[in-house]
Formats: structure tokens, sequence, C-alpha cells
């Protein structure tokens, strides 16, 4: 569990332990296992965690697109509803130092606490290794990876590409979606869409 401190407002702090990683992940293959750190200072790696679905979502706090669906308790929703069924929920900040949305883990303790995030870990990518080597292009922009360790879903949250909250009611929730297919056993019947959002604020 996120341990209680939660998410936070502003870019992300990521501190890569890996060595740099391969280009962007494909559909259906394994996904390229990582460490980052959290907001603890402890060390997190993606392998430690195979046997279980795992879900990454990437945030910046200070997106209008994150906050539709964190104001409106949405994300909330869906990270509560796939720790139900035993998946783990990375939530992953690749914010540079300097720039929208980086955090410190002391605020993103406090901003997990205000919004009551559900995330099983808040994690820090602040040089943007992690990001760039799943070309995740946007906040938030999701990805899947069963429990043999293949990605099975990446893109946006849902079918809504707006800032708007009123647009969720009539969304279909992707991640929601693809969850309920792996656990009937069933293969992910869209594994990709296209993810929407302000753009990750990397390093230059």
């Amino acid at each position: 569990m996120l341990r209680r401190p939660s998410f936070a407002i502003a870019a992300v702090a990521a501190i890569a332990l890996a060595s740099p990683l391969a280009a962007a992940q494909k559909n259906g293959a394994m996904a390229q296992d990582f460490k980052l750190t959290d907001i603890n200072g402890k060390t997190v790696q993606l392998s430690q965690f195979r046997g279980k679905t795992v879900i990454l979502e990437w945030h910046n706090p200070g997106c209008p697109f994150v906050a539709k669906h964190y104001d409106s308790g949405n994300m909330q929703a869906t990270q509560k509803a796939a720790r139900a069924q035993g998946a783990i929920w990375l939530t992953i900040n690749s914010g540079a130092k300097g720039k929208q949305g980086h955090m410190t883990g002391t605020e993103a303790k406090s901003l997990i606490t205000k919004q009551n995030i559900q995330a099983s870990n808040y994690l820090f990518d602040t040089k943007g290794v992690v990001g760039k080597a799943y070309d995740a292009k946007t906040t938030p922009h999701m990805y899947i990876i069963d429990g043999s360790g293949k990605l099975v879903y990446q893109g946006g949250i849902d079918d809504k590409p707006t800032a708007n909250p009123a647009d969720i009611k009539d969304a279909r929730n992707h991640v929601l979606a693809a969850l309920g297919e792996i656990k009937s056993g069933d293969k992910v019947s869209i594994a990709q869409s296209r993810p929407y959002g302000c753009s990750v604020k990397y390093a230059s």
C-alpha cells in the first residue's frame, strides 16, 4: 500500500537506479524492468511484482487532464478497483526539477493524503529514464503489465480525450475494461489507445 502519504501536485522527481533502458515498449513483449525510488526513499523494482498485474500511471498534479480524473475521484476509484483485484498500481512522476509537476517526497505525501490517492506506491523518475523507455507522452499515460510480465495495454485511461469531468460518466474506462478481461482469462480487446493529457515534463 501507499503507506498513507500519497501523490503530489507538481511534476515528478525521478531517480532511475537502473542503467539506460531499451526503446519504447511493445504490447505482447516483456515489459522492461526498472528500479525507481518511492516517496520514502525506498527502491522499488518492477520485477518484484512478477505474478501480479501491474498498472503504471504517469502523473503530473499540475495538469488539468490529471485534475479531471483526480478531482472527480475517477482515478482513485479506478486505483481502488484495480487493487481490489490484487493488482499493483505504480504512479510515476517523470517531471524534471524546476518543471511543472515536480515534487519532493514530502510534497507527494501531502498530496496523497489530500487527494486520498489509492495507488500502491508513488515513484520518482526525475531523470526521465523510465518514462522515455516506455515512451510515456502524456499525463496521464497508462500501461498494464500482466502477471507473466508482458505489456498488455498502453494508452489513455479512457476514450474521452478532454479535461471535462462531465465526460467521465459516458467514457469507456480502458483500464478497468482490460483488468476485467485479464481476470476472465480473455485477451485484452483494446490493447492500445491514444494517450491524452499534458506532455510529460522531461528534463532537457
